[in-house]
C-alpha cells in the first residue's frame, strides 16, 4: 500500500531533505546537499514570495520510497505567455507504481490551480537553479550546483508519458588539456578592447552590493533568450548573490566594463561538492562545518558557472578575454579539472567556442515536458 503525504510539517520536511542519503547510500558519486541550504531554499527563498511549491513524499509500510515537488512558477507563465506547471526534488525508488502516483498527485495539485498547459522538469525551482535529468555521465560526481540521479530515474519519467523537451550538456577539461589561444591572445584582445574603452576587471567584493544591482541587469539581459528562462527578481537574484559570494574566489569572478557600465561578466566557482562529498547527510554540526573550513583550500576543480555579454557587445572579443582569464587563473592556481556549463544543446555559438577550447561534451542532462 502505497500512501501520499503532504509535506506541511517540519519533521515531514525534514524526511523529504533527508530520503535522497538513504536512498543513494553507498553510491560514491552522490553529494548530500546541506541541510540548512535545502532547508531554507524550500521555505525561505524568495521565489515563494510570488510563487507557489509544494512537496510531497510517498510512503510505503511506514518508510519513504520517492519524493516530489509540485512548482507554479507565475514569473515564468507570465514572462512566457504559458499556463505551464513544473516538478522538481524528484528522487524515487525504482518502480513505477510509486513514481506514478507522484506524477499524478503534481499533475493534480496544478491543475486544481488552474494549470492547463504542460508539466515540465525536473527544477529545483527553476532554469536559474539546478534543473535537468542526468541521462549521460554516471560515472563521476556532479559539480558544484548540478544535479546527480540513478540511471533508471528515465525510465521512471518516461513512462509516465513525458518526453524531451531540451538537452543541457556539461563540459569538461581534464588538467592541462585545453586550447590556451585565448590566453596566448589575452594581451592583444584585451587592447582591442579598450579601444572602446571597454576593460576586463575583477567583481569588487568591498561593492558587492552596488556590483550585484548591475550584474543582475545583465544576467537578466544576457540570458533572455535562453529556453526556460525567466528574469530573477531584485530579491531572488540578491538571494543568489548572497550565497554566491561565500564561497566566490575572487580571481575568477570578473566583469566587462565600458565607461563605467557592466556588459559582460564571467563567473567560476571553486567546486565545493568536493567537500560537500563528506559531509554526512548535509549536517554541519558537529564536525561538518570543520571538513567545510579546512577543506576550502584542497579543492581540485572549478566549475565555469556563467558567462555572459550583453546583445550589441558580442562577437567584440570580450567572451574570449573572460575565458581566456579564468583558465590562466586556473593554470596559475594548479586545479586538475574544470567543467563549463550547462549550456543548450541547439547554442551552436556557444557550443563551437568550447568546442574549440577543447572542452569535452561529458554529460548531458535533460529538460522533460508533457501536456497536462
Amino acid at each position: 500500500m502505497i500512501k501520499i503525504v503532504t509535506v506541511s510539517s517540519k519533521s515531514e520536511l525534514a524526511s523529504f531533505i533527508d530520503f535522497p542519503h538513504d536512498l543513494y547510500e553507498g553510491d560514491p558519486n552522490y553529494v548530500p546537499e546541506l541541510f540548512i541550504a535545502q532547508r531554507d531554499l524550500l521555505t525561505k527563498h524568495p521565489f515563494h514570495k510570488h510563487n507557489k511549491v509544494q512537496p510531497f513524499l510517498a510512503y510505503r509500510n511506514g518508510k519513504v520510497v520517492g519524493r516530489i515537488a509540485a512548482i507554479l512558477n507565475n514569473a515564468h507563465n507570465e514572462y512566457n505567455k504559458k499556463n505551464d506547471g513544473f516538478f522538481g526534488f524528484f528522487d524515487c525508488v525504482d518502480d513505477t507504481e510509486v513514481s506514478n502516483l507522484l506524477f499524478d498527485v503534481v499533475t493534480g495539485w496544478l491543475k486544481d490551480r488552474g494549470v492547463s498547459g504542460k508539466l515540465l522538469g525536473p527544477v529545483n525551482f527553476s532554469t536559474n537553479e539546478p534543473c535537468g535529468l542526468l541521462i549521460q555521465g554516471f560515472d563521476s560526481a556532479p559539480f558544484l550546483m548540478q544535479t546527480y540521479n540513478k540511471p533508471y530515474y528515465a525510465k521512471l519519467i518516461e513512462s509516465y508519458g513525458l518526453d524531451k523537451d531540451v538537452d543541457l550538456i556539461a563540459w569538461h577539461w581534464d588538467g592541462q588539456a585545453y586550447d590556451d589561444k585565448s590566453v596566448r591572445l589575452l594581451n592583444s584582445l584585451e587592447e582591442r578592447l579598450k579601444r572602446n574603452n571597454i576593460i576586463i576587471r575583477k567583481i569588487n567584493l568591498k561593492k558587492f552590493k552596488e556590483e550585484s544591482a548591475k550584474l543582475r541587469e545583465v544576467y537578466n539581459s544576457a540570458w533572455d533568450a535562453n529556453t526556460g528562462f525567466v528574469p530573477l527578481t531584485d530579491d531572488e537574484f540578491d538571494y543568489l548573490a548572497k550565497d554566491l559570494k561565500l564561497i566566490l574566489d575572487p580571481d575568477f569572478a570578473l566583469v566587462a566594463e565600458q565607461d563605467g557600465k557592466i556588459v559582460a561578466f564571467g563567473l567560476a566557482l571553486p567546486n565545493y561538492n568536493e567537500i560537500f562529498q563528506k559531509i554526512k547527510r548535509g549536517r554541519l554540526l558537529p564536525s561538518g562545518i570543520f571538513k567545510l573550513l579546512l577543506g576550502k583550500k584542497k579543492i581540485q576543480s572549478i566549475r565555469i558557472y556563467a558567462l555572459g555579454v550583453i546583445d550589441g557587445y558580442r562577437k567584440m572579443g570580450i567572451e574570449a578575454c573572460l575565458y581566456g582569464t579564468i583558465i590562466r587563473e586556473y593554470k596559475a592556481k594548479g586545479f586538475k579539472h574544470a567543467e563549463a556549463g550547462w549550456t543548450l544543446e541547439h547554442n551552436d555559438m556557444v557550443n563551437r567556442a568550447i568546442e574549440a577550447i577543447k572542452g569535452d561534451p561529458y554529460k548531458k542532462y535533460r529538460l522533460y515536458q508533457k501536456a497536462i
